[in-house]
C-alpha cells in the first residue's frame, strides 16, 4: 500500500512540475528553402500559461546573406505570443545563401 501512495505522489508531482505549455516550430515551405541551422525554441509566456492559451503563430523572418536574421515580421497570432515567437526567432541562424523573406509557424500548446 505505501509503493503505491508513492508511485502515485511522484506521478502527481511530475504532472505538476510539467513544463505548461510547448512551441513547436514548423518552416513553411518556400522557393528559397533556406536550411535552419540553429533554432532557439520559444518560451511559454506565464501570462499565456496563466490564460490557457494556445495557437499558432505566423511570421517572416528577413535572413541576411550570412543566415543571421535582421528583421521578424509578425503575420498573424496573439500578442503574447508573437511576441515570444519573435524573441526566439530572432535569434535563429540559416545557412548562408542570398537575402531572403521565410515563412515560419510556431505552435503553442498549452
Amino acid at each position: 500500500m505505501r509503493k503505491l501512495l508513492i508511485l502515485i505522489f511522484i506521478v502527481f508531482l511530475s504532472y505538476c512540475l510539467a513544463p505548461a505549455g510547448t512551441a513547436q516550430s514548423q518552416q513553411a515551405s518556400n522557393e528559397n528553402g533556406r536550411r535552419v541551422v540553429r533554432k532557439v525554441e520559444p518560451v511559454y509566456p506565464p501570462e499565456a500559461k496563466r490564460l490557457s492559451l494556445g495557437g499558432t503563430v505566423k511570421v517572416i523572418a528577413v535572413v541576411a546573406p550570412d543566415g543571421n536574421v535582421k528583421k521578424v515580421e509578425a503575420v498573424g497570432g496573439s500578442p503574447l505570443l508573437v511576441q515570444a515567437a519573435e524573441g526566439a526567432i530572432s535569434q535563429w541562424k540559416y545557412a548562408p545563401g542570398s537575402e531572403s523573406r521565410e515563412t515560419v509557424e510556431l505552435h503553442f500548446n498549452p
